[in-house]
């Protein structure tokens, strides 16, 4: 058998851009025949994979999927829109959705799980990439459960079932009815997506965030010369103000416009005839916190001259 060098590992990364172990196990699948190799990592996938893996990928779906008191939910990038009414995305991204329901959240136990007839989601994945022709990047993935109850989902700009562009987990920890638990459970997934708070209660807004919002708004009410017993008077009401707007319990709802959502579940509690938690909440908004890159095509051009 022909021993797998360093350097002809090296040689088949150089021509493919597949990663390291990948290039020594086509290598080895191969017997060391170079050629033979990058064909191997073509029908893999993993070549047309990897020379996409470093091009900015911030549109695609997200997706939820529950069942009774379990719920998941996941992002798929894609370098652009159009790939998101790709018919065969939207069913890689439910699929995978499905999966993470079982698996939870960590995204390398996900992509080792079995896809379809015998191979994983990572080759799936690979698979759809070198199909589509843009890079495709399993981003993140959640999950949350209730011990009894149930967990509500919404999507919204629908692409097709339970995938679009913003995806919200709501999750009520109850014995009581489950068509009324529902029916709240799908009103408080809705107001997620449209305020999109930041926390469920005040006990959870870290006390960093609290200390800056606090000494922006001190800085703010001194700047009316007020006395010091009315600037603080005038930061605990402007702090209320904060937490009503980023604090899910104290939000106003976005449903009837006039509800407090605490107040909410206090009425579900008498609608379903049993104490009602809200055991937590997920809000997935699709390409949140993905920088795109601008390419300056001349200033690359110029920096390959200098070299």
């Amino acid at each position: 058998m022909t021993q797998i060098t360093a350097s002809l590992v090296k040689e088949l990364r150089n021509k493919t851009g597949a990663g390291m172990m990948d290039c020594k196990k086509a290598l080895s699948e191969t017997d060391g025949d170079l050629e033979s190799a990058v064909d191997w990592l073509r029908k893999s996938g993993l070549a047309a994979a990897a020379k996409k893996s470093g091009r900015v990928a911030a549109e695609g779906l997200v997706s939820v999927f529950t069942s009774d008191n379990f719920g998941a939910v996941i992002e798929v990038n894609s370098e652009t829109d159009f790939v998101a009414r790709n018919g065969e995305f939207q069913s890689f991204v439910s699929t995978v959705t499905k999966i993470a329901l079982d698996k939870g959240g960590e995204i390398e136990t996900i992509l080792a799980s079995e896809f379809d007839d015998g191979i994983t989601v990572q080759v799936a994945l690979n698979n759809l990439i070198a199909t589509i022709g843009e890079n495709i990047n399993l981003r993140r993935a959640s999950s949350l459960s209730v011990k009894s109850g149930t967990v509500s989902s919404y999507v919204h700009n629908v692409s097709a079932p339970g995938v679009g562009r913003i995806a919200v987990l709501v999750g009520l920890e109850s014995d009581g009815d489950k068509t009324a638990l529902k029916e709240i459970g799908k009103q408080l997934a809705m107001h997620v997506a449209a305020a999109a708070p930041r926390w469920m209660s005040v006990n959870e807004v870290p006390e960093d965030e609290l200390e800056r919002e606090r000494k922006i708004l001190t800085d703010q009410a001194k700047g009316s010369g007020k006395p010091e017993e009315i600037i603080a008077k005038m930061v605990e009401g402007r702090l209320r103000k904060f937490y009503e707007e980023t604090v899910l319990l104290e939000q106003t709802s976005m449903i009837d416009g006039e509800t407090k959502i605490s107040k909410l579940l206090e009425q579900a509690e008498k609608d379903s005839g049993a104490q009602v938690i809200l055991k937590g909440f997920i809000h997935y908004v699709l390409g949140e916190g993905v920088e795109k890159v601008e390419d300056d095509f001349a200033a690359e051009v110029a920096a390959v001259a200098r070299a």
